[in-house]
């Protein structure tokens, strides 16, 4: 099969495509043929040596890329049975259509490959009606904003300030925090103003103002949380009231617990349950999937290239 492997860090030319062994699923494995897979900035960090330098990758001759896929089931290891099922249900099958995460950094191969071997309890069965494409923006961002707002702990009613509201993270996190019953003040550039109001936000602020003024002028007192999608920081923090809460997507940027508020960086998981719930929102239509641009497998360097240009709204796909 075919994989985009890095060898040697560095720029989007890291990214190099070659031909390996097909993988063999284990006890409570499928195997996916890849159909589609989300380019993210984890995998930026990745392929730019930012991973190892920071010591969350051992020194080792090639790693693999790629968290995100869409695909079908193309073989089960044994002992693959209904109780290893995500939903709970019957275990999944040659030819169901699935979507996964592979959330490991560590491994020769990954989603930018033909074929991936997850565990089962890291896949939820795909989005009806929904093109693969579209189906692979949903497992990295989706649960890292589920996993964020969980982490959160705010009531139905509650103020929750989401920056890089128009992201991949943020947009999800707009939509499912609308759904819990929060109000979402929402940050972003000005010319995506009308997107994430659509989205359910019932305030708006433009990225380029003073946030913390800006948001308490909306909001007297501050803000009961922030998810700071865009990492913003303590900019993000500014606008926050005595004690409230704060998720962060990066470590770099997660600022320090002032005032008496609980900071948190949200590091996160797969969850085959949690990604089968996501599903369903997709599929009641509480959820908006967005594919910005696609590229063939081979063509893994160039949409590194698009992604690093920036000014997106949604994600790159390769498409085996």
């Amino acid at each position: 099969m075919r994989a985009v492997v890095v060898r040697t860090y560095g720029g989007p030319e890291a990214l190099e495509i070659e031909e390996l062994p097909l993988p063999v699923p284990g006890p409570g494995q499928v195997r996916i043929r890849v159909r589609a897979a989300a380019v993210n900035p984890v995998d930026v960090f990745v392929r730019s040596g930012i991973a190892a330098g920071a010591g969350m990758l051992p020194d080792r001759a090639g790693v693999g890329i790629g968290w995100d896929v869409a695909g079908e089931v193309d073989a089960v290891g044994p002992a693959l049975v209904a109780s290893d099922s995500p939903a709970g249900g019957a275990a999944f099958a040659v030819g169901d259509r699935v979507v996964g995460l592979s959330d490991r950094l560590d491994v020769p191969t990954a989603g930018y490959a033909d074929y991936l071997v997850l565990d089962a309890d890291s896949v939820a069965a795909a989005p009806r009606d929904v093109s693969f494409e579209a189906a692979a923006t949903l497992p990295l961002n989706g649960l890292t904003a589920a996993q964020a707002l969980a982490g959160l702990g705010l009531r139905a009613g509650r103020t929750l300030l989401v920056t890089g509201a128009a992201g991949a993270v943020g947009g999800y996190a707009v939509e499912l925090a609308v759904a819990a019953g929060l109000r979402v003040v929402a940050v972003a550039s000005e010319r995506d103003r009308e997107l994430v109001l659509g989205f359910g936000a019932e305030l708006f602020v433009p990225r380029e103002a003073e946030l913390g003024a800006a948001v308490r002028a909306l909001v007297p007192g501050g803000v009961d949380g922030v998810l700071d999608a865009a990492t913003i920081g303590v900019r993000a923090h500014d606008a926050l009231r005595g004690g409230g809460s704060f998720a962060s997507v990066t470590g770099p940027a997660t600022p320090p617990a002032l005032r008496g508020t609980r900071v948190h960086t949200v590091f996160v998981r797969a969850d085959g349950r949690q990604l089968a719930e996501l599903v369903a929102l997709v599929e009641a239509g509480t959820l908006t999937l967005r594919v910005a641009e696609t590229f063939p497998l081979e063509k893994a360097a160039s949409a590194h290239h698009r992604f690093a240009e920036g000014a997106l709204r949604g994600r790159l796909v390769l498409v085996p």
